[in-house]
């Protein structure tokens, strides 16, 4: 990626991704595959409790990393391996290439290691005249295509064996077959005459233990190990976030790794080095070991109190793996040296804002990343925050300044929603949906239909429908939403049908306004803030038992996200409103209680659409489906329920193409399920989903769980 490259390039070259059918194929085969592969793996494991280890492990290490970095090197040194600290990637470039120069190494062998790609070592070694392979497979595949790995465990995957065939022909000049077994034969081929005759190997390494000064690699081909032990020098190049106190630290790690790698319960080649090993090639001569220490910003990463869990990473993969962006353009388009979520963070702090600033807007924001993690990494949040420091730095957008004010001014944002609800008849034709959109969007959004902004929003409503409790022993403030307000507020009147009991007072406090995650999402945190202040002071006045919302986004931005944007202002006050807060089926099934009937209406096949904000920012998954399942409909589970619909609010309006795709993904999956409906718990869903149902003429109708079941108390 061209460091000039602007947001219209970045998103050309999305889209050229988009237009790779085998590799649009390879993603989506591989996401199915490894979504069942980790299940199987982790099958009957507290797998919580071990990414909890992970991160523990990881935290205490990074707090004590000069001291682990000191106690390393003086073990490793007794065991005679020389010991470098490079602060930056030109000096550990440098000393690698010192190292190289002074043994008189001209042909270097490689192993696998993200931190080389990192620092960009192999053009470096190859300007100063050196012969560099990459011996992993994948590696070599697109060394030789002289392009980046798009995948940290699986550089090659974005190519089919028909392209590697063609590469291999020109490699070898001898036409070669696209038969795996045939290609594997042929790398091994060439590359072990590299292996015989290099100098220098240089490798990466998962665990540096500093009791004993001891490295250990994790490898699935084993070329790592004849990297290490046929070349007369051997260099490892290590991040300092890699340190570890013991070999106990690191199997706790490596329990959890393989499996969220790639699914399996251990990789092929576990390999401990202490010490350089005897020189096969030359056994007069002694065999040389380094060891370079890359820091690279990584302490100061480490002293931050926001970004310092970045490195906890374990560099497994998985946030791509489960990545709905990744599955439809690979980690080419989805990272500049590392990729997938992780990548879109460490970019910024590794590579500069100008490679980070494209990538970290092409993010849904489903939290797919942090529910896999094997370090628990709170990557969303992550995300949003590189962009807030972006735009901090670099100026913000005249869109996003505009949504800040005009979010912090409920009155005016409220005006402009009314007046836009006169002002759109020209496009809606008298209907609930606009039937071609203004000329401001471009035709790539066209697909799926939008619908109106109601005459009649909810606010205004509200004393007509509104239900009185002479008696209440539970008092609930109903949290609307901007889109539920003022576009679906049909969907609020069926839940306030459905929620309504003789014991239960519901109350619509007027002075609410947007749950503040548009502007969060848009990097206007001080808006964001403002906006969570506001709506915390609504709902104060009133001594409510639960806020009750049915938006999953909203439920997700008030709970788990406003304490922490507002507590060096009214920490006390926003815990004890983020305390409240309830999604509607949660309520519905442990406040209100419905009991199964025996409908006297046809039953329907009924798909659930699990809102990424709902299972995974809340951990809702069963309540919705009970529901559904006491409707006295038939529930009918898809492969794709928990997979992101493409939405992600400003992502749809920034990246259309990609939204289309994900979207169509799930369509399809809806549709061979041979749903009659599908249900979902989100206004942005219902509008991305039915939306494009519409727009394909699907013979499915998507409903918000309250219309399901507003009738049926």
């Amino acid at each position: 990626m061209a460091k000039s490259e602007n947001l219209t390039e970045y998103k050309k070259r999305i889209h050229n991704a988009l237009d790779n059918e085998f590799l649009r194929a390879a993603m989506d085969k591989f996401a199915v595959a490894y979504r069942t592969g980790r299940a199987n793996v982790f099958s009957g494991m507290d797998v919580d409790s071990m990414i909890q280890m992970v991160a523990q492990i990881k935290s205490n290490a990074l707090k004590h990393v000069d001291e682990l970095y000191e106690e390393f090197k003086l073990n490793a040194e007794k065991c005679g391996i020389h010991v470098h600290l490079a602060n930056t990637a030109q000096d550990a470039n440098q000393i690698i290439a010192k190292i190289a120069q002074d043994n008189n190494c001209k042909t270097i062998i490689k192993s696998k290691s993200m931190t080389a790609e990192e620092i960009h070592l192999n053009p470096f070694l190859e300007n100063l005249n050196m012969e560099v392979t990459e011996t992993d497979l994948g590696e070599w595949i697109v060394q030789l295509r002289k392009e980046g790995p798009s995948h940290m465990v699986m550089p090659a995957i974005h190519l089919s064996r028909f392209q590697v065939a063609d590469l291999f022909s020109d490699v070898t000049g001898r036409e070669q077959t696209s038969e795996i077994e045939r290609l594997v034969k042929v790398a091994r081929e060439e590359l072990r005459e590299k292996f015989i005759k290099a100098d220098m190997g240089i490798t990466g390494a998962n665990y540096a233990i500093a009791k004993t000064g001891t490295l250990g690699i994790i490898t699935n081909e084993g070329n790592a190990r004849l990297v290490t032990t046929l070349p007369r020098v051997h260099v490892a190049l290590v991040g300092i976030d890699k340190l570890l106190p013991s070999i106990a630290d690191a199997l706790s790690i490596n329990e959890i790794l393989p499996k969220n790698a790639t699914g399996q319960n251990i990789t092929s080649y576990v390999t401990w080095i202490t010490g350089p090993s005897e020189c096969t090639i030359t056994p007069d001569k002694k065999r040389k070991m380094h060891i370079v220490f890359l820091d690279n910003g990584r302490k100061n990463m480490a002293s931050d109190p926001v970004f310092s869990e970045v490195l906890h990473c374990v560099r497994c993969g998985a946030c791509a793996n489960v990545c709905p962006v990744y599955r439809m353009v690979g980690g080419h388009q989805l990272g500049y040296v590392y990729i997938g979520a992780i990548g879109l963070i460490t970019t910024y702090f590794f590579h500069g804002r100008e490679n980070a600033k494209n990538l970290v807007q092409n993010c849904t924001n489903c939290g797919a990343c942090k529910t896999v993690c094997a370090a628990g990494i709170n990557l969303p949040k992550l995300i949003k925050d590189v962009y807030t420091k972006i735009i901090d730095e670099d100026g913000h957008p005249i869109k996003s300044l505009m949504l800040g004010k005009v979010l912090k001014s409920r009155k005016l944002f409220h005006r402009l929603l009314r007046a836009a609800s006169i002002a759109q008849k020209a496009v809606t034709g008298g209907t609930s949906y606009l039937r071609h959109l203004p000329m401001i969007f471009s035709k790539d959004h066209n697909f799926r239909v939008l619908p109106a902004i109601s005459s009649k929003p909810f606010r205004d409503r509200w004393e007509k429908i509104r239900s009185s409790t002479k008696s209440p022993t539970i008092k609930v403030g109903l949290f609307s939403g901007c889109v539920q307000d003022f576009v679906y507020p049909e969907q609020l009147e069926a839940g306030l049908k459905a929620m309504t009991k003789d014991n239960i007072s519901i109350e619509f406090p007027m002075d609410q306004t947007c749950c503040g995650l548009p502007a969060l999402m848009m990097g206007e945190k001080d808006a964001a803030k403002d906006v969570a202040i506001q709506n915390i002071n609504a709902f104060k006045s009133s001594d409510f038992d639960y806020i009750v919302t049915l938006c999953a986004s909203c439920a997700s931005h008030l709970k788990n996200t406003i304490p922490g944007l507002v507590e060096n202002i009214s920490e006390q006050q926003a815990v004890a409103f983020a305390g409240k807060i309830i999604s509607f089926s949660e309520f519905m099934n442990k406040v209100v209680g419905l009991d199964k009937i025996n409908t006297t209406e046809t039953i329907k096949k009924i798909a659930w659409h699990s809102p990424c904000h709902l299972c995974r920012g809340l951990g809702v998954k069963e309540e919705p489906i009970n529901l559904i399942e006491k409707s006295g409909h038939k529930y009918i589970k898809t492969e794709e329920e928990e997979t992101c619909c493409g939405f992600g609010g400003s992502f749809s309006i920034n990246f259309p193409l990609v939204s289309k795709e994900i979207l169509n993904k799930k369509l399809e999956d809806v549709e061979q399920s041979g749903a009659q409906i599908l249900v979902t718990e989100c206004p942005g869903c219902v509008m991305q989903l039915k939306g494009g149902a519409l727009k394909q003429n699907k013979t499915f109708d998507v409903l918000h769980l309250s219309e399901l079941i507003s009738d049926k108390k």
